[in-house]
């Protein structure tokens, strides 16, 4: 649980990416490479600047979680980025209008659960991300 903020920090720039990209992509309008060089238009939509600033904030929350993986086992941290989930859904319902129905919101809170038992299950390590209470199993305890 150490560890948290810096998760949350990845979850929360994953999802802040996620509505620049969005925004950036909608002020670029509709997106078409008749007629054009697709190089020259890639180019054009990776460095329009809600774009460029969206990967920019992806390469941050990339850094942060390969910071978070050095500390803690990739079982426990991974699931906490479906939160980013959670995150656009709210934020895009606000910012850009997006439905947000009856089904989404009971996927949300699927999302939500599953988010809380995950790190229920982080409480027997110590701060090095070791166990506390039980030795690993080894290989041939499987066998008995």
């Amino acid at each position: 649980m150490k560890y948290l903020g810096f998760i949350l920090f990845t979850v929360m720039t994953n999802a802040a990416a996620q509505l620049m990209l969005k925004h950036g992509m909608m002020s670029l309008g509709s997106i078409s490479f008749e007629g054009t060089n697709p190089l020259l238009k890639l180019l054009q939509i990776v460095f329009s600047p809600w774009v460029f600033l969206g990967l920019c904030t992806f390469v941050i929350s990339m850094a942060s979680h390969l910071y978070v993986l050095s500390k803690v086992e990739l079982s426990f941290a991974y699931p906490f980025l479906s939160l980013a989930y959670v995150a656009v859904a709210v934020f895009a319902y606000f910012i850009f209008r997006e439905d947000l129905n009856a089904w989404r919101i009971a996927g949300i809170a699927f999302i939500c659960v599953g988010t809380v038992l995950i790190a229920q299950s982080g409480r027997g390590t110590d701060e090095d991300g070791t166990k506390v209470a039980s030795a690993p199993l080894q290989t041939s305890e499987f066998s008995k």
